[in-house]
């Protein structure tokens, strides 16, 4: 029997719309569109990777912008999900039209826009998803909701690389003779199996998710007006909330650490360790796997042991499983062992892929807490403002990683460079968590 305040209908509505939007961020954002984006569009590796780091910098800056006064206008309305739902349509045909990206530099351009503007409202869309939490369940258990929505989120980004590596990219013919071989066909068709994919996964959330009643007499005008009204009331009273704020700025900063990793990941591994797209579609599943297990396994410890031991045990693995990756094939890697797994990788990449799964299993407790964390502390009432505040610190500081990201390979010449600068995000992301209350 569901405990009072439970709605599992609504909740496996919303759990099944993370399952919909991991996969633009997996397939599109990190191990495959982002890696041919690289590899195979951009005129040089080092500098593709540059340009996808400034693009991913300046979206963040938007989002940045747009994410409070839009939370801001949404609460003033009262309803949330016509927001939710522009958003994912903007993004399903963002992600459809990449279909039209040729492996030619002259569409490096059009790319970086595309995916910027997709990128844009799949971030913007997080906003007014995480704002539903609340409405679909009582807080005693929003950790292991929240948790849920993680896991199946990857596990849904796991089943969708599956799909791509079956019937595109290591089918023959692709998509049983449909699409050909060539101009990299098959990889561009990824794109579009992820907007399908979106589109129709996204629906269940809108026909089972209440949505929050609107304002009576409330018109859209009024809306923005009062709305950002609000939002200026709220920023100006934030120094006053000082936990708060240090809590909101330390998520941030590791947010924005695995916010980098996953956008560089595959870059990393084709560049750095010579993955190809099958590799790295397998390198992906496993990493997936771990990270929805992590997430899954974590959900109830995050209601048990609170939020903020969650987030310093998962943050503790996050520095060292990443500290190693960063170091796997120098000579300070020597000391370990010669890998030989029964898989078709070089010892390098199976370390690499060991080390991922490790990461992977404390991305989703890292994530899944600090959102149960921000919805235990928002206003009734004022949930999307906060969320957005929650994504404005997170963009105002995530701009941080995809630059310093770029800035580190444009003047080391060295990936390394670039994947180490995540590991200081993470440990001054920590070491502020260090000084934030939580509020049980």
């Amino acid at each position: 029997m569901a405990a009072p305040g439970l709605k599992p209908p609504a909740i496996a509505g919303w759990c099944v719309y993370d399952w919909a939007m991991s996969a633009f961020n997996t397939v599109i954002g990190t191990f495959v569109f982002s890696v041919y984006f690289t590899k195979g569009v951009a005129a040089d590796p080092d500098q593709g990777s540059a340009d996808w780091a400034f693009m991913l910098g300046l979206s963040g800056l938007l989002i940045a912008l747009l994410s409070p006064v839009l939370g801001a206008i949404a609460d003033r309305g009262g309803r949330i999900k016509p927001w939710l739902a522009a958003c994912t349509l903007i993004a399903v045909i963002g992600s459809a039209l990449l279909w039209f990206i040729r492996p030619d530099p002259s569409y490096a351009l059009p790319a970086l826009l595309l995916v910027g503007i997709a990128s844009t409202a799949f971030e913007l869309s997080n906003v007014f998803y995480n704002a539903l939490l609340p409405v679909i369940t009582p807080r005693g258990h929003l950790g292991r909701v929240s948790g849920w929505g993680w896991g199946v989120g990857y596990l849904g980004g796991l089943v969708c690389l599956i799909l791509c590596l079956v019937l595109l990219l290591r089918a023959d013919p692709p998509l049983f003779g449909l699409i050909g071989t060539t101009e990299a066909q098959p990889v561009r068709a990824t794109s579009v199996l992820v907007a399908v994919w979106y589109a129709v996964f996204a629906v269940p959330l809108f026909l089972l998710v209440p949505d929050r009643l609107p304002q009576a007499g409330m018109s859209a005008a009024r809306a923005v007006r009062e709305g950002w009204a609000s939002l200026m009331t709220t920023i100006r009273a934030m120094p006053r909330h000082a936990n708060t704020l240090r809590f909101l700025i330390a998520s941030a900063l590791w947010r924005d650490g695995i916010n980098t990793i996953t956008a560089f990941g595959g870059i990393y591994a084709g560049i750095v360790f010579g993955m190809v797209e099958a590799q790295l579609i397998l390198f992906a599943i496993a990493l997936n796997v771990a990270a929805g297990l992590g997430a899954i396994c974590f959900a109830w410890a995050d209601d048990r042991i609170g939020a903020k031991p969650t987030l310093l045990i998962s943050l503790i693995g996050l520095i060292i499983t990443g500290s190693s990756m960063v170091l796997v094939g120098t000579d300070a890697w020597s000391w370990a062992p010669t890998l030989s797994l029964p898989l078709d990788f070089t010892p390098d990449q199976q370390w690499l892929l060991l080390l991922g799964m490790g990461l992977g299993v404390f991305f989703g407790p890292a994530q899944a807490a600090a959102r149960s964390m921000m919805a235990r502390i928002s206003p009734p009432g004022l949930e999307t403002e906060f969320f957005g505040i929650y994504a404005l610190t997170g963009r105002a500081v995530g701009v941080l990683g995809p630059l310093a990201y770029g800035l580190a390979v444009t003047m080391l010449g060295s990936q390394r460079a670039g994947m180490a600068t995540v590991i200081v995000l993470f440990l001054l992301g920590t070491a502020l968590l260090l000084t934030v209350k939580e509020r049980r």
